[in-house]
């Protein structure tokens, strides 16, 4: 299959900004966000920039209609209060994306006011059209989730406001996919900034955390969203049964083939097919797949004609396939061409947030007008669910059933969970000893449902990240693995000098004839950057001297470069071409933290 390597970051914000007016989107209307004197309204162009808002969103803000015309919207609101640096640009990103994907954008934010105070509000974004179906604007609805007259006063009489973390739900496929903890939205970033890419995505994680609708996420927020989506469950087919289906066969092939049938690879032409349970695939159809992975043409079995197709591959799996590897029961080479990204769906104990905004929009689909007790809540958080979401809505569905109150509480939940009678459970559920060693058991328990996470086993016990630690100490626990995250993907070697991170920084660039230019980067990466401001490129094509500040320190580079593409309105990209051995040690440090704090990570 064909490979083209693109710059991550730079095609993720294409996906973002400017493939909105591809979307046929109806504008929607957002039931629940209250009446029309408390809704802030706004527009902006395709590119996020104000265009228009009415009375109600200036009096929220504090700003006159002209001082926000023409302004960045996303630099007004937050995930978080008093939101800065960059997340403003990561949540542009993600409005932009998810409204080009799917029309539309609902989530809790916080309103920057201009007395420089968050106001938690509900943000609704849709996108608009003409008659002829053209996008036009981007419209949304604010609404602040306390009265109207708090909204603007000075940060000195303005207490925080105490609000969960947002709360987001994007339909995949007519499936809603809520998230909530903070471990899913820095996954989904990643399952985003790889979705624009043509290689091959391998998704792991345990069963019932929904790899399949990841998998679906990546075709619907890619370029081939349009072209087909292909599945096969590759541990549900019989073994002389799996050539067959990939690869199709020709009438006459073998009994039964009374007629000649196309296989999944061709009926997946210029979009993608899904491989479910990849570890499944015997070693003969191991060796064909990576032949067709590297661009490699097939015949249909029986077959006498060359078939090449373009086809985006996302496999995925429940199995290490690196034991698998070691064991010979799968291909080192096809586990490498597999795995140019690999995303690792965190399991539910490691996101609690998750459980309780799951279970509660599962609890809504069954029974709206139920809910759970505060002890139920706890009981959910304190199980480890092994079988991840598909256990948790198995769960939910259950004790709804069984219910005959408008509230869940914990005798019928923990009945649900354990099985056992519910007089039972409670008894044996209590921790056994003084109130010293029952703590100290609480306290194991938590580090054990969070993999040895201290700062979620302190939210899943109420208490502070310091706390806990005074408390390890005085119980002398040591719990391995420690504090170290789990990373939520890998990054093959191949791909990490793709790797492009965001910047804002001046860079000073000269020709070869002396002539000096102040441009901005955009972004960085060991083997080049992009610029903005370049208005006459050609003036500056040959061999450059390129110089600027690495982002978060004082070290100065400079290297020579080279004009490798000319795009729209100044926006060019470089190569660089001589770099000092200690300049690129540093800047290929500088990328590796930035990999790193994104959530990936690089496979031994």
């Amino acid at each position: 299959m064909p490979t083209s390597h693109r710059n991550l970051d730079e095609q993720s914000a294409h996906n973002g900004a400017h493939t909105v007016g591809g979307e046929n989107a109806a504008v929607a209307s957002s039931p629940g966000l209250g009446s029309p004197a408390q809704m802030g309204v706004f527009s902006a162009d395709l590119q996020g920039e104000f265009s228009g808002c009415n009375s109600v969103f200036s009096q929220l803000l504090g700003y006159s209609h002209g001082e926000l015309l023409g302004r960045d919207f996303s630099v007004l609101f937050g995930e978080k209060e008093k939101a800065n640096g960059e997340d403003h640009v990561q949540l542009r990103k993600v409005i932009l994306g998810t409204i080009s994907t799917q029309g539309e954008y609902h989530s809790r934010l916080f309103a920057q006011t201009k007395a420089g105070r968050g106001v938690p509000v509900r943000f609704s974004a849709t996108l608009m059209q003409d008659s002829a179906s053209t996008p036009k604007a981007i419209v949304a609805l604010v609404v602040p989730l306390e009265p109207a007259n708090r909204a603007v006063v000075s940060p000195a009489s303005a207490a925080p406001v105490p609000v969960a973390p947002g709360i987001i739900s994007r339909k995949v496929d007519g499936t809603q996919f809520i998230l909530a903890s903070p471990a899913m939205h820095k996954f989904m970033g990643l399952v985003d900034r790889v979705a624009g890419q043509p290689e091959t995505v391998l998704i792991t994680g345990e069963t019932g955390t929904g790899k399949e609708l990841i998998a679906r996420t990546v075709h619907e927020a890619s370029h081939r969203r349009s072209r087909p989506w292909v599945d096969i469950n590759c541990a549900a087919l019989p073994e002389n049964l799996v050539e067959s289906e990939l690869f199709g066969y020709e009438k006459g092939a073998f009994s039964g083939a009374d007629a000649s049938k196309p296989g999944l690879f061709e009926l997946a032409d210029k979009g993608t097919l899904f491989l479910d349970e990849i570890g499944e695939l015997q070693p003969q159809t191991q060796v064909k797949l990576l032949r067709v992975l590297d661009g490699q043409p097939f015949y249909r079995l029986g077959g006498h004609r060359k078939i090449k197709v373009d086809v985006r591959i996302v496999a995925a799996t429940n199995q290490d396939l690196e034991a698998a590897v070691k064991n010979g029961r799968f291909r080192q080479d096809l586990f490498h061409r597999l795995g140019q990204f690999q995303l690792r769906v965190p399991p539910l104990r490691e996101r609690p947030e998750d459980i309780v905004a799951l279970a509660e929009h599962f609890l809504h689909l069954k029974a709206s007008r139920k809910n759970f007790s505060p002890q139920a809540i706890s009981a959910l958080l304190s199980h480890s669910w092994p079988g991840n979401i598909r256990e948790l809505r198995n769960l939910v569905a259950k004790v709804t059933m069984e219910s005959q109150t408008t509230e869940i509480d914990f005798s019928r939940l923990s009945a649900a969970l354990t099985g056992e009678p519910t007089a039972l459970r409670q008894t044996a559920s209590l921790p056994v000893g003084n109130l010293e060693s029952m703590e100290e058991q609480m306290i194991l328990k938590a580090l054990e449902r969070t993999g040895g996470h201290r700062t979620l086993a302190a939210e899943q016990l109420g208490i502070s990240r310091r706390t806990l630690s005074r408390k390890l100490k005085e119980y002398s626990i040591c719990f391995e693995p420690g504090d170290n995250p789990v990373p939520l993907g890998f990054v093959s070697t191949e791909q990490q000098k793709f790797f492009r991170a965001r910047v804002e920084i001046p860079v000073t660039i000269r020709n070869a004839r002396g002539e000096e230019l102040a441009v901005n980067g955009v972004n960085l990466s060991t083997g080049g950057m992009g610029l903005d401001g370049l208005k006459e490129p050609m003036r500056f094509s040959g061999l450059l001297d390129v110089s600027f500040a690495l982002p978060g320190s004082d070290i100065p580079f400079q290297a020579k470069a080279r004009l490798m593409w000319i795009g729209e309105g100044g926006r060019v990209g470089i190569r660089f071409a001589v770099i000092e051995p200690a300049l690129f040690e540093e800047l290929q440090h500088w990328t590796n933290r930035k990999m790193k704090e994104e959530g990936w990570d690089f496979p031994s």
